[in-house]
């Protein structure tokens, strides 16, 4: 089988983890690495074990025409003027999260992608998480009933260092309910199968980033947050983010509750120092609660920093490729997920209730 050829448009942490993932695929590749930082692009090549083209501007990776697919891994705000020239391709993209840092601009590329002939993917990789998506797939079964509260903890380490600061600033990466929480935003559209209403938001920036300054600023970035949505379809979400609770026992906890009963299960935390997960469900009209422990295969586990869940999104990304089918999270998706996060940055900042609407219409 002819393997899927990739190039990688950034070769930060988040390209690299792409790049190991890939490495442990049969059938794809990385052929061609671009970035103009010299560190990060050493610091990719030494984990590929094939010969690679290397560029240092995305426009003289795109003449070259040498790949099938595209990852965009670049700094958040850099996303939609590199999405303008790869547009005018046929590639395969994957494009990783949050897909830009505005509405606006999710809008524009939704537009001129419009009719698009190639597989273009929002990378949510939360989904694909193993306990993640066992607990989707409980959810989906109905066996607890019509679910009707769904709460997602993640308390975990600060932001990390990245080339020339540039996340430390909402105006670049789109804010922290953006940026980080979009992710979670998906997910909860994606198991409630509704959509958001509404959103009321309360954060701060109150532990991390306050005595570092970059050329004569103070970083932005909301550092914890609690964020209500309300679905169309009656059931409510919650968030629960903590960016100074390194040394937490789970890293992520997902509860959802339905008429007929709970399920809940967590993504460990590094410091925990444990790879598997459980499940469990309690039913109302039983009187035991039912446990499974999920496990992810080690070398999955050593490729990335996702709990596995990136292994698994190359394999979708990989299928609609090869099936010619519809992405499994579309451009729609990456929008939302940012029209959410918009949305509670916005209620944050005027402490007021944000209809989706007002975003989205």
């Amino acid at each position: 089988m002819k393997k899927i050829k990739y190039g990688i448009i950034g070769s930060g942490v988040m390209g690299r983890e792409h790049i190991r993932n890939i490495e442990i695929i049969d059938n794809a590749q990385v052929v061609a690495l671009c970035d103009n930082h010299k560190q990060s692009i050493n610091s990719g090549l030494e984990i590929i074990n094939n010969e690679v083209e290397v560029f240092d501007n995305h426009k003289d990776l795109i003449s070259a025409n040498i790949v099938d697919a595209y990852i965009i891994a670049t700094p958040n705000f850099t996303h939609i003027g590199i999405l303008r020239e790869l547009i005018k391709t046929k590639a395969h993209l994957l494009i990783e999260k949050p897909l830009c840092t505005t509405v606006e601009d999710c809008l524009e590329f939704k537009k001129i992608a419009n009719g698009y002939p190639g597989v273009i993917w929002t990378a949510m990789e939360y989904r694909y998480m193993p306990p993640v998506a066992r607990f989707i797939e409980e959810i989906h079964k109905g066996t607890i009933g019509n679910l009707k509260m769904l709460s997602i903890r993640e308390h975990r380490f600060p932001f990390l260092v990245k080339v020339n600061d540039w996340n430390r600033f909402s105006k670049n990466s789109g804010g922290t309910l953006v940026e980080k929480c979009c992710h979670f935003f998906d997910l909860m559209r994606l198991i409630t199968q509704s959509e958001v209403l509404s959103v009321f938001a309360s954060g701060a920036q109150d532990n991390n980033h306050l005595d570092e300054i970059y050329n004569g600023r103070i970083p932005d970035i909301l550092d914890n947050a609690f964020v209500t949505l309300n679905f169309e379809n009656g059931s409510r979400g919650m968030l629960d983010l903590c960016m100074f609770a390194e040394n937490s026992k789970v890293q992520e906890e997902i509860c959802g509750v339905g008429h007929k009963g709970k399920i809940e299960t967590s993504v460990p935390s590094d410091a925990s120092g444990k790879h598997t997960s459980e499940l469990s469900i309690g039913l109302r009209n039983s009187d035991r609660i039912t446990s499974e422990i999920i496990e992810v295969d080690k070398e999955i586990l050593e490729a990335g920093s996702h709990h596995g869940s990136t292994f698994y999104e190359h394999i979708g990304f990989i299928n609609a490729i090869r099936n010619n089918t519809a992405p499994e999270v579309s451009l729609d998706d990456g929008l939302k997920a940012v029209a959410i996060g918009q949305a509670a940055e916005i209620s944050i900042k005027e402490n007021r209730v944000v209809n989706l609407s007002e975003l989205l219409n």
